[in-house]
């Protein structure tokens, strides 16, 4: 039974600690998987909590399964592994009964499951840790006191500091349809060797005051007794055709889209801003800095907003004042600017580049070296 339970607390704890980290890693990810939640239950009121949340529960699985490992405090935290994972199971149980979500978040983008299969690994870790509270009593911490408050220690620092690294200067791993090396017009098809969705075409019918459904080589004899009332697609089987990224489209002033000549550009600046609530102030001066190197290279450069109207009177007293404005869906900017702003260089379509605010003088420094 000892055997047993030491197996059971490694596999949890490593699986708490694997899902904290990979997460950490994009605390905006999950975020916005909050956000949609939330959405659907019309409480879009917690939504300017969610980085908050996002961040706390991170520290916590990161924090909770190395305490776990080395049985500190054991009492404590299988009570709250426990709580955890009935809360987690009722998330996962809920994104797959209502079938309103592809990606429940657990893994973050960088392993995306299904609905279900999160649900089912949910439903393991409950048996799991239900077994784990069971015999809590058995667990004996691994170390000294002061030992175990050290690691504790250490590890709610590096929890927090990560995701405050990833915040600031982008993702460590990017798991995101715009790393840097991506073919945005590539990643914008569906995937070499899917299948798209398939449907059959039925003609709804009408006779003695009840609706019949035939498909083309089935209609009836006597056709001429019946009453057409309409023509209908049946989805017959579901593909998975869908693209890794949709929604990208860049609308000008004159309402058309020009992504596609953006992206067919021998180099392009794209400095991504989800809205301008971040003082232009705290980043005008390095980004003049890319923005005048870029035109001494002949580099179109354009901002991409999802709140185009704003921008002229936020960058009025800039040097680049004068730049062109697109606006974007903020689902696909989301996607592309995991900080506020976020610098990309796009060669033919390719991220040659993409660096947050925070080192936008190492971004002028890259398009200065280019030949």
């Amino acid at each position: 039974m000892r055997t047993a339970l030491s197996i059971t607390r490694i596999i949890v704890g490593l699986l708490f600690i694997f899902s904290g980290l990979v997460k950490a890693n994009d605390p905006l990810g999950l975020s916005y998987k909050m956000q949609e939640f939330f959405d659907l239950w019309g409480m879009m009121q917690f939504n300017k909590y969610t980085l908050v949340m996002s961040i706390v529960m991170n520290a916590l699985e990161i924090t909770a399964g190395v305490s776990l490992l080395i049985g500190w405090r054991i009492r404590f935290f299988s009570w709250l592994l426990l709580m955890m994972i009935i809360f987690f199971t009722f998330l996962t149980g809920y994104a797959y009964l209502s079938g309103k979500f592809k990606n429940c978040g657990c893994f973050g983008d960088c392993l995306p499951i299904t609905p279900l299969v999160s649900f089912l690994k949910d439903v393991l870790l409950l048996l799991l840790i239900g077994f784990i509270f069971l015999k809590r009593n058995q667990i004996k911490q691994a170390f000294s006191e002061r030992t175990s408050v050290i690691i504790i220690g250490l590890t709610t620092l590096f929890s927090f500091g990560l995701q405050w690294y990833t915040l600031t200067r982008l993702p460590i791993l990017d798991c995101l349809p715009f790393k840097k090396g991506n073919n945005i017009p590539k990643a914008m098809l569906p995937p070499e060797g899917s299948r798209p969705d398939s449907f059959a075409i039925l003609f709804v019918y009408e006779k003695g005051g009840k609706k019949y459904e035939f498909d083309a080589g089935n209609l009836p004899a006597d056709l001429d007794t019946y009453k057409f009332v309409e023509r209908t697609d049946k989805l017959v089987r579901k593909g998975n055709a869908e693209p890794p990224l949709k929604g990208f489209n860049l609308t000008g002033a004159n309402g058309g889209d020009s992504a596609q000549v953006v992206l067919k550009l021998p180099y392009a600046i794209l400095l991504f801003c989800e809205e301008m609530s971040k003082p232009v102030d705290s980043w005008k001066d390095e980004f003049a800095e890319v923005y005048a190197e870029a035109t001494r290279k002949n580099i179109p450069a354009w901002l991409v907003t999802t709140q185009p109207a704003s921008v002229p009177g936020a960058i009025r007293n800039t040097a680049f004042n004068n730049i062109p404005v697109f606006s974007c869906d903020y689902t696909a900017i989301r996607t592309a600017a995991r900080t506020n702003p976020c610098l990309y260089l796009l060669q033919n379509g390719t991220v040659l580049g993409k660096w947050p605010r925070s080192k936008f003088e190492e971004a002028a420094a890259f398009i200065e070296s280019l030949k």
